[in-house]
């Protein structure tokens, strides 16, 4: 209820927001706002690799990155004109899409080619396969993406996702009753999840990993999500935004080690290793993928993007009617060059 609710608020909040998104430049800089939809850490690598080097300041940009608390909070704050651009689960947007057909967001670019989306469970315990987990209790909150993205991996798995039982409980909190028993499993992006658990004492050798887009899902993890009043009055600058952070994503994903150093000298209490680690694993699990090695970073295919349109309303129970145009457009991405993934 409170996701939705922050979804319907945003499309409120845009339809009276007067403010241009893009600001006025400062000196021959163009400002623009973006919000990381999460805290310093791995998934912002690309991001702040791109402005510790200077890229967006060589398009011309002058970028505020900042930190974000969970897709459907960045999707409102992009809606309402606070940001211009953020790093959003797709899913979210189109939830929020469908709940403002006159307010729509576009993503402009595919950050997790991959979905994340997963639930763990313990190796040694008796949930073997996912259909197990029917009748099993879960730890996932309301907004979290790998809980409402459940209903359509229990189709595609053939089990009924209304016989799991879930615990909204603090992730932190969380994770330490699972490892106590508490829970038969947990919902969770599988780069957070394994690493979570691991700072808890549970090794990544002892859970089983159930990941949605290994067992019948196709959506796309996060994307860009941009405000349309942005891609209207600022073209250029959206523009410059994508290929710069494509640069630096495309950088982080070839030298983890640089990503993980960016993400340090951003927030000085993170702990490099550990975003060094999980860097690597959004790298090699969600962005080299034969898509990406295709199509370079951020690209996107119709069959894909129509399968996360249609995997998100089955699962949310939305009304139909979004067509991919409705949250994607690729006018605003680098060349197939400039997107290739390094060897």
């Amino acid at each position: 209820m409170q996701r939705r609710s922050l979804i319907q608020a945003a499309g409120s909040a845009m339809a009276l927001c007067a403010a241009t998104p893009f600001v006025r430049a400062q000196g021959s800089l163009q400002k623009l706002k973006f919000n990381l939809g999460w805290k310093i850490e791995a998934s912002g690598a690309g991001f702040l690799l791109a402005q510790q080097r200077g890229y967006y300041k060589d398009a011309g940009l002058d970028v505020t990155i900042d930190t974000g608390n969970g897709s459907a909070a960045a999707i409102s704050l992009v809606a309402s004109g606070a940001y211009d651009v953020a790093s959003a689960d797709l899913s979210t947007m189109v939830e929020f899409n469908t709940a403002n057909p006159a307010s729509k967001l576009t993503a402009v670019a595919i950050q997790y080619d991959l979905n994340p989306n997963s639930v763990m469970v313990r190796k040694d315990g008796p949930i073997k396969k996912p259909a197990d987990l029917a009748g099993k209790t879960l730890l996932g909150q309301p907004f979290n993406a790998s809980r409402k993205l459940f209903p359509a991996f229990a189709k595609a798995q053939g089990f009924d996702a209304a016989s799991v039982k879930w615990e909204n409980v603090a992730p932190d909190i969380g994770d330490t009753r699972f490892v106590k028993g508490d829970f038969d499993g947990v919902a969770y992006f599988y780069f957070t999840g394994l690493l979570n658990l691991k700072a808890r004492g549970v090794m990544p050798e002892q859970l089983t990993v159930f990941r949605f887009s290994e067992l019948g899902l196709k959506s796309y993890g996060n994307g860009l999500v941009a405000n349309p009043k942005s891609l209207v009055e600022s073209p250029d600058a959206m523009r410059a935004f994508v290929k710069a952070t494509t640069r630096g994503w495309v950088e982080a994903i070839a030298d983890p080690k640089a990503g993980g150093a960016a993400i340090k000298a951003r927030e000085p209490l993170a702990p490099e290793v550990i975003e060094f680690e999980r860097l690597k694993l959004i790298a090699d699990g969600s962005m080299r993928t034969p898509d990406t090695l295709a199509n370079g970073w951020g690209a996107a295919t119709p069959a894909r993007l129509q399968a996360t349109l249609d995997e998100t309303i089955s699962a949310l129970g939305l009304k139909p009617g979004l067509t991919v145009a409705d949250i994607w457009t690729d006018k605003f991405l680098p060349s197939a060059a400039e997107r290739k993934l390094k060897a």
